[in-house]
């Protein structure tokens, strides 16, 4: 209170009153018309906010600016940091595994096919698939098949940030009929003409169309992507003396096929590249890759037992000598001191060695890591127990751990089925159909019926089962009322195919039932054998299992007659 408010309340404490209450409701009303985010988020005034330049711009000023320096720096982790090891990999094994698998699923009722010729479509397109797929005739470079490709290309995707792959052809031959060939090339190489290591052109102009070039991606005036630029080397590299790039169409211009899939997250609109996966922890990771390491070797310090002798007379005096001979010399100085396991080392006179005993390695070393490696996994959606390969929570923690983990492995699973995986598939169907190892009436002629052909599913590794018998017994609930099905079930645990199994089990049974291993449909029961007992079971009217009602013995060994019990 002023001092004419002190007055006002010793002359009237009424009105003083009314002039307290009304003070307050004003700053209640004024606090209310500041509350917006220019009090929060967006604060000029506040302490905590000083120093905080953020200035961002256009997603090519943002991101194509430091990719280069995020590769790199996310390359140095990858050979370097176990925990960026971890997370790459874990999503590399997780998100493909041995490779993702083709499961085609046309649009029979459209085109017109019952299921058995919906069927036998589908097999005949997954085996000449297999036959590109499995060889090394598919990769331009002939070093890995189709399923090693996706491997590579993933890792490469999540290293750098994105991974391009070019569409190219080559003379078919008899043992290989097929000319499509995949080029998995590093991202580096896609990049703006003349750009050179760090120094990345950010735009520039193709002088022929007038075009903007964006790292490498030529757009026109709609921001469509046109074309890429690519480059016969790397930037940073001195392998090749001239450096030339070349103009690669992004899609065919009669067929509108793609020449080029560039594979990447997009995180803002009119993105034209990836960031690498582990950028938003690149400092946290090379920190703790440092602390470990010092830890390290303060335990291996620790280990030593390294002695220091101080006397007043000289050093020739003893039956050793500190002095290094001339042939084993790695420094110019005539006495050097080391640590190492039992090491001696020769002090002159009046010298002495202080040693600081830092009480290391730290006591706290796994709970800081641990507790650093949970933020980690937080920013890349890994949980910690996955992230560093420990279950030691309770079943019910380390389950919900790895459904978690499984939602955005899924979701990157199907971003490369999508962006890699399905367009080649397309791109196969194109050469089958034209060359007619498949039949697929208008498939050239409406692109509906060509979409009908198309559909398909990628298939990778299951989850897996923390607790199988649980697990099991779930998913023949989800069957039982409705909520999923058996080959649904079968993929997501397993990763097969519930058709294919019902046919090997078919085949099985009849092997193990011509055996004499099968009964009434029962596996591990033993059919009656020559110069075996009668093992069967009673019928309903007391007579014995493996004869009729009439006393005969029937030829099913207790199939005929009257029913078993």
């Amino acid at each position: 209170m002023n001092i004419f408010d002190k007055i006002v309340e010793a002359i009237s404490p009424q009105a003083a009153l009314k002039r307290e209450s009304a003070r307050w409701k004003l700053g209640a009303i004024q606090s209310i018309r500041n509350s917006g985010y220019d009090e929060s988020g967006a604060s000029r005034s506040k302490n905590s906010f000083r120093g905080w330049l953020a200035n961002s711009k256009t997603p090519q000023e943002d991101i194509d600016k430091n990719i280069p320096l995020l590769r790199q720096r996310s390359r140095s982790l990858y050979m370097s940091a176990p925990l960026a090891v971890s997370a790459i990999k874990t999503n590399r094994t997780n998100v493909v595994g041995v490779g993702l698998k083709l499961k085609s699923t046309i649009d029979a009722e459209f085109l017109g096919m019952t299921p058995e010729a919906a069927v036998e479509w589908q097999h005949n397109a997954e085996r000449e698939f297999e036959l590109w797929a499995k060889s090394k005739f598919c990769d331009s470079t002939r070093v890995n098949n189709f399923y090693e490709i996706q491997q590579t290309a993933c890792i490469a995707w999540l290293m750098n940030g994105d991974a391009c792959i070019l569409i190219e052809y080559e003379k078919a031959t008899k043992n290989f009929p097929y000319g499509l060939r995949v080029h998995l090339i590093e991202s580096d190489r896609v990049s703006t003409p003349h750009s050179t290591g760090n120094n990345v052109y950010l735009y520039a102009t193709n002088p022929d169309n007038g075009n903007r070039i964006f790292n490498g991606v030529e757009v026109d005036k709609n921001n469509r992507v046109i074309a890429y630029h690519i480059c016969n080397t790397y930037p940073n590299s001195n392998l090749y003396a001239r450096k030339e790039w070349k103009r690669v169409k992004a899609f065919g211009e009669r067929t509108g096929i793609p020449n080029v899939l560039m594979i990447y997250e997009t995180e803002r609109p009119e993105q034209y590249r990836g960031v690498p996966y582990l950028a938003p922890v690149i400092e946290s990771l090379k920190q703790l890759t440092r602390y470990s390491e010092a830890e390290m070797m303060a335990a291996v310090i620790n280990g030593f037992f390294t002695v220091f002798v101080t006397s007043e007379k000289g050093t020739s005096e003893f039956g050793f000598s500190g002095v290094i001979d001339d042939d084993e010399r790695v420094s110019d100085d005539d006495v050097n001191y080391e640590l190492g396991p039992g090491m001696v080392n020769m002090l002159a006179p009046g010298e002495k060695i202080d040693i600081a005993d830092a009480k290391r390695p730290s006591t706290n070393f796994d709970a800081f890591v641990t507790s650093l490696a949970k933020y980690v996994g937080a920013a890349l959606e890994i949980p910690v127990e996955l992230l560093i390969k420990s279950f030691n929570a309770s079943y019910s923690a380390s389950r919900a751990a790895l459904l978690e983990a499984w939602k955005a492995f899924r979701m990157k699973r199907d971003w490369l089925a999508s962006d890699l995986c399905q367009p080649i598939y397309e791109i196969f169907l194109n050469e089958a159909i034209a060359k007619g190892r498949l039949k697929a009436p208008g498939f050239f002629l409406d692109p509906v019926i060509r979409m009908a052909y198309c559909g398909a599913q990628w298939n990778g590794p299951a989850p897996g089962m923390l607790d199988p018998g649980k697990e099991v017994d779930a998913a023949e609930k989800r069957i039982a009322i409705g909520l999923s099905t058996r080959q649904k079930e079968t993929i997501e645990m397993t990763g097969g195919d519930f058709d294919s199994n019902i046919a090997q089990l078919a085949r099985e049974n009849k092997l193990m039932k011509d055996a004499g291993l099968l009964s009434g449909g029962e596996p591990g029961q033993k059919t009656k054998k020559e110069g075996e007992d009668k093992t069967y079971e009673k019928n309903e009217d007391g007579s014995d299992g493996g004869e009729n009602a009439d006393g005969e013995e029937s030829a099913s060994g207790g199939e005929s007659g009257s029913e078993n019990k």
